[in-house]
């Protein structure tokens, strides 16, 4: 039976770069909090564009795909679900929207989890819902030839109940240690909850959700106003190959958490840094709206819509901001992604 044991986190071996990814993530904490209790307004609107990336993003990493316009006419419940993929983003945008709004009063237990499972496949898969998985399940990794292998076996499904009751205990054991920074023991209760894989469908994305609860829950809310989901789907590569690297000989307690700790702290760090520059856009009504386009960007780390950047900027016109970007694009300082609806920029 694996054995859930954060105590070497305690041991004060950890590598140096984490240390100081830790430093850097409290550093850019510290601004946002002060500037959160400054400017409310600016955040309410950083957390309406940060919520529909994050059910994007995180249902995408799943093949779960639809239009940008239909992410957002279902994110703001303008419209009702269509089809079995948007009936998916559907769950996940109301569970998101449970721990946004309850995360203060949600504990970090079976309960919870099960419940949250429960309603994000309250649209889809709802007959096991909320239930942990009947039959084993297998982690199956495809290389480019087609080719299948066995990548990892998780628990099975007769020891599952026994794994997650033992799993919660050793994080409220853990999280109890003040020893232990909470930015070190979250990665490795969501590497564990992973390799568990305690549902027949939607681990992936229910170990998202778990991450963004634990993260508010110890105050650390970058996550809420630029998605934490789209910054693994943006290094999709670097996330699965941490998740791989850190799950060998996991059955056997001999795997290593710190490469899957290592993405999750970057992660965050991406979180807060992008948050960090979404701000001074925002905030910068005293230089032109044309900088102002020009910097949002130039300073955004991943490829932009227009209608993500009117989102940012909801001062600035979409004629001013199609007009900037085309300029910009004409000038060789950015190019174009996509087409269409889906058409993004990115700077060269």
């Amino acid at each position: 039976m694996k054995k859930f044991d954060y105590s070497f986190l305690d041991n004060g071996l950890l590598p140096a770069n984490l240390i100081n990814l830790i430093g850097a993530i409290y550093s850019l904490k510290t601004g946002a909090e002060i500037r959160k209790d400054e400017y409310e307004k600016i955040f309410t609107e950083l957390e309406k564009i940060a919520k529909v990336q994050s059910v994007k993003s995180s249902n995408a990493i799943e093949g779960i795909i639809t239009s940008d316009e239909r992410i957002r006419a279902i994110v703001n419940q303008s419209s009702k679900p269509l089809n079995h993929n948007e009936f998916e983003i559907a769950g996940y945008r109301d569970a998101l929207n449970e721990i946004h709004l309850h995360y203060k009063d949600i504990e970090f237990n079976e309960t919870t989890i099960l419940r949250l499972h429960e309603i994000m496949m309250s649209y889809s898969g709802y007959e096991y819902g909320g239930k942990y998985k009947k039959d084993n399940n297998l982690i199956i990794e495809e290389d480019n030839n087609g080719n299948r292998k066995v990548r990892f076996k998780p628990i099975s499904a007769e020891e599952t109940p026994r794994a997650m009751e033992q799993l919660i205990l050793a994080y409220i054991q853990t999280k109890n240690n003040s020893n232990i920074n909470q930015l070190l023991l979250i990665p490795c209760v969501i590497l564990d909850f992973l390799c568990i894989h305690p549902f027949k469908d939607g681990n992936g994305r229910m170990s998202r959700l778990l991450s963004l609860l634990l993260l508010y829950k110890n105050d650390f809310d970058a996550g809420k106003y630029v998605s934490f989901e789209e910054q693994i789907n943006n290094n999709k590569g670097y996330y699965y190959e941490s998740l791989k690297e850190s799950s060998i000989n996991w059955e056997t307690n001999q795997n290593t958490y710190i490469p899957f700790i290592q993405n999750f702290l970057s992660t965050l760090y991406l979180c807060y840094k992008e948050l960090d520059k979404r701000f001074n856009v925002v905030n910068s009504n005293k230089i032109t709206k044309k900088a102002r386009i020009e910097a949002t960007v130039l300073n955004s780390l991943t490829a932009i819509s227009k209608a993500e950047i009117c989102s940012i900027l909801p001062d600035v016109s979409p004629t001013t901001v199609e007009a900037v970007l085309g300029s910009m694009v004409r000038e060789g300082r950015i190019h174009i992604i996509g087409s269409g609806k889906n058409t993004k920029y990115v700077k060269n």
